[in-house]
């Protein structure tokens, strides 16, 4: 034990320090953060009050709050991440951090770490929103809903550092942009998974974003949340930073 810690420190004090950077660098990137925290906050409003989406027979709101809180973790953990860190490789940044003790499973879960702090000013935002546009809580698995945004967190994180990682930037700008949509339309954010077709609603089940989408609309709509959901997602949060942490190129 007394061993341990002592060896032990060095890293976590590394780990602790390049989290900070990573904050600082996020939210230095105004423009980025700003249309991290827009698009949602924007999409709730608009398609909450213009009936263009088949949202069922009740109030829109009911359905697409849990959506685009689901859609806001994707975006900030999958797409902001995977440009900001592709860049930054291709800028050499990352090289630099190379040549330091720093390891890359500290560099990807400083940057994992840094995601966590800018989606809980998210959440916040988007909460508040929600209830003025008239959401109210009507599940009692609130505990479930918190499980599902950090697995899929870390989940999107990684994919979106696997890419970073592995592929030019422009590469990863497309990749990151091109992967946003296609969740976007079937990951059952804004577009019930029951619209589907079977085969596709198949496959989005299977993905983290459909999966996400199904645990937060079963814990915070009123609904049953599908163990199998909370698995996928328990699967993709394991593989994909495993991925990415054996994969990841500092230059």
């Amino acid at each position: 034990m007394t061993a341990t810690a002592p060896a032990a420190a060095p890293g976590r004090r590394a780990l602790e320090a390049q989290t900070r950077v990573e904050l600082l660098l996020t939210l230095r990137r105004g423009e980025s953060v700003l249309l991290t925290f827009l698009i949602p906050v924007v999409l709730l409003a608009f398609f909450s009050n213009v009936d263009v989406l088949p949202t069922g027979d009740g109030d829109p709101i009911d359905f697409l709050f849990p959506g685009v809180l689901a859609l806001a973790i994707m975006s900030t953990s999958l797409v902001s991440v995977a440009i900001a860190t592709g860049f930054e490789r291709q800028m050499g940044v990352l090289k630099r951090l190379g040549s330091t003790p720093l390891t890359r499973r500290q560099l990807l879960g400083a940057k994992t770490a840094a995601v966590v702090a800018v989606q809980l000013l998210q959440i916040v935002v988007l909460v508040v929103e929600g209830l003025i546009l008239g959401f109210r809580f009507s599940g009692t698995s609130l505990g479930l809903a918190v499980l599902g945004a950090v697995l899929a967190t870390v989940a999107f994180a990684g994919l979106g550092l696997l890419m970073a990682g592995t592929l030019p930037a422009l590469t990863t700008l497309a990749a990151a942009n091109g992967v946003y949509l296609l969740l976007l339309l079937i990951g059952g954010m804004v577009i019930p998974l029951d619209e589907l077709p079977g085969p596709l609603r198949t496959v989005s089940q299977l993905l983290p974003a459909g999966a996400l989408a199904e645990v937060f609309h079963g814990a915070l709509g009123g609904g049953d949340v599908p163990g199998r959901a909370l698995l996928v997602l328990a699967a993709w949060a394991v593989v994909a930073p495993l991925a990415a942490a054996r994969w990841f190129r500092w230059e």
